[in-house]
């Protein structure tokens, strides 16, 4: 098919996908939950698993999420891809992995969840390593498809136990049994910390986190799309969906919030010294992860949801805009080669602005209301300390946002004369969807405005998903809460003023690598993990396969296989040489072979 064919066919079926979902959403609004068996999977003793959907206040919540923002990467990439030779291919697996997306937010049952999970962890390793002709990005692609298999088993070996301990694997059936069932102590800890070990490995918790800063190999849109729309969310989303089981498990919930703050100072820190433009976002998601996954530790669901969205809408902007920049800049990604694009790329300029302040938390744009009313919950439920450590982890949010805006966009160009004569603005299919985005990251945070703000549509969010989620009251006087935000707010806006001042001017550039010097270093090579996972694991796994395939493979098992053909080669020459034609050999074996019968059968009469 011609591009414009696969371009219109790919975006259009999530087009109406997208439409299918907003019926689904007015039909779940007047009517409740859909429950749809398809048929029966399989039966297997008692355990029977349909081929079902379940679309509620929540599953519909992540179809809009997946479809709306999925359909304006799909639009965007008819720009971006549009001189790849494996155009149609790349729609084909966006519109895979979309499909897979819904498989798991939809299913009615871990199974089905489990084949979309799975899914998901496929189409990223083909969009990952899609220019699999790059050595590294098949490395890559290998990278994350294996991480997230570690993270698969744990999930894996919960669906197990659910099942073994309530003999269903239907949400709706165990979810309902819960509260008649006394279960024994830590079965329930054990069952929710093998589904977050799933949760960590999709979602890239530490230590199941390096394979997402490598994605970045992939295309730019492969980059939206995992880290905004798909993949990364479905952590948080299992999570929120199995609430009733985490809360039941206060140890369970604190080691949820504990993995979760760690990850986001860890990655947060990392992200200060990164120089390339989609790894520090892509260490950005990952810090934004590690908070919305406090959230859940901290009992606020409805809040980790409404960061999901509010995330899902201003990091699609940052990738799609970061793309934008690599675009014009024919293919660069170090930001300490560019500088002064705003008057080159007026349009990319002002959303990837937007997109900065709203993650940074600048007052009434999204990240500012998902934020706060994390942070809220962290102080009521965690105390000063919890809240100190998550909004520590914001602020630095702030920081290396803000580098990487003015090292960008301000100062003068430093990229070489052959780029600055390529620079130019990206076509309409490119910068639409940025504009779209720009609106969602500028108004997304009113769908759940705090009650102290007294609007009309207060907590409508949070009301919207207590069909599924519980509502989490917030212990806190609005005083308090006014002080806690205006503390962050201020924070915020002076990081983004100070940052200007360190980053703006032409004077303050990141220094190259070789100059890069102690902390520093560590920081700028991200403490060294990957280096350490692969000295303590990939090598030695790669030196026991050379020496198993030595020893056991080619020494032993080739050795039995070509040991027994030689030998029946050498027997067969010895034997052959019986057989030289000489009638008088021939009658005295028949002789010898007469007796031997003979003296068998006397022997036996004996």
């Amino acid at each position: 098919m011609s591009k414009n064919a696969v371009g219109i066919i790919g975006s259009g079926t999530v087009l109406a996908s997208f439409a299918l979902s907003i019926l689904c959403f007015y039909q779940v609004a007047e009517s409740g939950a859909i429950q749809v068996n398809l048929y029966n999977f399989f039966t297997v003793d008692s355990l029977q698993v349909d081929f079902g959907f379940l679309v509620d206040h929540l599953s519909v919540w992540m179809m809009l999420i997946v479809t709306g923002i999925g359909f304006l990467i799909h639009v965007y990439s008819i720009g971006y891809m549009h001189d790849d030779d494996g155009f149609w291919k790349f729609f084909a697996y966006l519109n895979l992995f979309i499909f897979s997306m819904l498989l798991l937010v939809m299913g009615n049952n871990f199974l089905m969840l489990f084949f979309g999970w799975e899914g998901v962890g496929l189409c990223s390793y083909l969009l990952i390593g899609f220019w699999y002709t790059n050595k590294e990005y098949g490395k890559a692609a290998r990278k994350a498809f294996i991480m997230n298999r570690i993270g698969d088993l744990g999930l894996l070996l919960g669906i197990f136990m659910i099942f073994q301990l309530f003999g269903s694997l239907n949400f709706t059936e165990i979810f309902e049994r819960l509260p008649t069932m006394r279960l024994e102590a830590g079965v329930a800890t054990t069952i929710c910390v093998l589904l977050f070990i799933g949760a960590m490995g999709k979602s890239a918790q530490l230590p199941l986190y390096t394979w997402l800063p490598d994605a970045m190999a992939g295309p730019t849109p492969v980059s939206a799309l995992i880290h905004a729309a798909t993949m990364v969310t479905a952590g948080i989303y299992l999570i929120a969906r199995c609430n009733p089981l985490y809360s039941l498990s206060p140890e369970a919930m604190q080691f949820v919030a504990s993995v979760g703050l760690v990850t986001c100072l860890f990655a947060a820190v990392i992200g200060l010294r990164q120089n390339d433009i989609k790894k520090v976002l892509a260490y950005s998601t990952v810090s934004q992860l590690g908070l919305m996954f406090v959230a859940l530790g901290m009992g606020a669901y409805a809040s980790a949801m409404f960061h999901v969205t509010t995330h899902a809408f201003f990091k699609a902007l940052l990738f799609l805009a970061a793309g934008s920049v690599i675009h014009g800049m024919g293919g660069e990604q170090d930001i300490r080669k560019m500088g002064g694009l705003r008057k080159a790329m007026p349009i990319t300029f002002w959303v990837f602005l937007i997109g900065t302040f709203a993650i940074s938390g600048f007052p009434l744009l999204s990240g500012f209301f998902s934020k706060d009313e994390i942070f809220a919950f962290t102080y009521a439920n965690g105390g000063p300390l919890w809240w100190g450590l998550s909004g520590l982890g914001a602020m630095l949010t702030a920081v290396y946002m803000c580098r990487l805006l003015y090292v960008t966009f301000f100062g003068e160009f430093r990229g070489t004369k052959e780029q600055e004569h390529h620079l130019h603005e990206s076509p309409l299919t490119m910068t639409a969807p940025l504009a779209i985005l720009a609106g969602l990251s500028l108004a997304g945070g009113f769908l759940n405005t705090p009650h102290f703000f007294h609007l009309n549509n207060e907590q409508w969010m949070a009301h919207w998903l207590s069909w599924v989620i519980p509502i989490q009251e917030i212990h806190l006087d609005a005083a308090t809460e006014w002080t806690l935000m205006i503390i962050t707010t201020s924070l915020a806006v002076a990081i983004i003023i100070l940052s200007y001042f360190i980053y703006g001017k032409k004077s303050n550039l990141p220094v190259a690598d070789a100059e890069q010097t102690g902390l520093i270093r560590v920081i700028a090579n991200k403490f060294y993990v990957d280096e350490i996972y692969d000295f303590l694991i990939v090598r030695p796994i790669e030196k026991m396969s050379k020496i198993f395939h030595y020893y056991v493979d080619l020494q032993g098992i080739d050795g039995i296989v070509n040991g027994v053909g030689t030998g029946v080669q050498k027997l067969g020459a010895q034997f052959r040489k019986l057989q030289n034609g000489n009638i008088e050999y021939y009658l005295i074996g028949m002789v010898a072979g007469a007796v031997l019968l003979l003296l068998t059968v006397f022997l036996e009469g004996l």
